[in-house]
């Protein structure tokens, strides 16, 4: 059972080359799956792309970072003490964005290096623009890397990326590198140009590793095919079959983050329709599948199991083989794929 991943090695690592190349001072993102590629290959791209510094989700993803990596490791996730897995090395950078966690750092690990972050419009973690003076005021022996703002991904950023450097350049705290997430390249290129006396640095994570998605290719494998005649009951559940047709067992299932997403953000009516459409169709028994046959996507037979899908096929469609594979459409940050091939 292999739901595997082919990666055009030469294009992706194009991509990879032509993003380094035109963004100065790159923060490449290593977290979470690796962006289904997997951490450690990306840590090694990292490496050949000569950046000095990367940057995990977690304290968790530190020590295989530290090990595939041989520079800086920068954790996006912000320092708590109450954390039990916290690194505590020279290579690592804390994120900070609590005044009373920023002075517990200070005591526990003096000389400690660590980013300040402060509180964007995504409302997520960091400081109040009014809290930075306290900020600075309980730093004690540590080492001030940078300011950091985690920008949302819905409309332009540059308006509020620039109000927050000049939020920094007014503050007591003692630093001209600002770090950026979700700038665009001509974003980053007019925030220098305003800002010529900071150090802009952008993290960058999907528009890196998946930002030319022509380079991947998923792949599953037919397992089982059965004939099936409407109203003949299959799979765990026992559901009725709605036609004539075949049954398909195909690799790829809940463990590979197959059937599984995130809400989706509908932000207009069309995308609202369609969630609510597919609503209707789900609680009517019928779930599109990621894989596709003969052109088109097909219908789950039943919700997937954990390593493999079962997928109708109507009758009109002649079958693959027992062995043959079929394309899958995939959220790369949510899949784990058997096999990863780069070539």
């Amino acid at each position: 059972m292999t739901l595997e991943l082919r990666v055009d090695a030469t294009r992706w690592r194009r991509h990879l080359d032509s993003v380094a190349e035109t963004t100065p001072d790159l923060v490449p993102v290593v977290k979470g799956n690796g962006y289904g590629l997997g951490r450690d290959v990306l840590a090694a791209e990292a490496t050949r792309l000569g950046v000095e510094r990367i940057a995990v989700g977690t304290y968790a993803e530190v020590p295989d970072a530290l090990e595939a990596f041989t520079g800086d490791v920068l954790v996006l996730s912000p320092y708590r003490p109450f954390l039990p897995d916290v690194v505590l090395d020279p290579r690592v950078v804390h994120t900070v964005g609590r005044v009373e966690d920023v002075a517990k750092l200070a005591q526990a690990a003096p000389g400690s290096r660590v980013v300040v972050e402060g509180e964007t419009s995504m409302a997520r973690h960091g400081l109040d623009r009014h809290e930075l003076a306290a900020v600075a005021a309980v730093l004690g022996d540590l080492v001030v890397d940078g300011f950091a703002i985690h920008l949302p991904m819905a409309g332009a950023n540059l308006d509020e990326a620039d109000r927050w450097a000049a939020v920094l350049e007014t503050s007591q705290v003692q630093t001209d590198v600002l770090y950026v997430s979700h700038l665009t390249g001509p974003e980053l290129a007019q925030l220098r140009e305003r800002r010529p006396q900071l150090r802009v640095r952008p993290r960058i994570g999907t528009s890196l590793w998946l930002g030319d998605l022509t380079a991947f290719d998923v792949r599953a494998r037919v397992l089982d095919v059965h004939h099936v005649e409407r109203g003949e009951r299959v799979g765990y559940r026992q559901r009725p079959v709605p036609r004539d047709g075949h049954l398909l067992v195909i690799s790829g299932g809940t463990s590979h983050g197959i059937g599984l997403e995130a809400p989706r953000a509908n932000a207009g009516v069309v995308s609202r329709g369609k969630t609510f459409a597919k609503g209707g169709l789900e609680a009517a028994g019928l779930s599109l599948s990621p894989f596709t046959i003969a052109g088109r996507q097909r219908w789950f037979a039943e919700p997937p199991h954990m390593q493999a899908s079962m997928v109708l096929l109507p009758a009109s469609v002649t079958p693959p083989a027992v062995g043959d594979e079929v394309a899958v459409a995939v959220r790369y940050t949510t899949t784990a794929f058997d096999r990863i091939v780069l070539a």
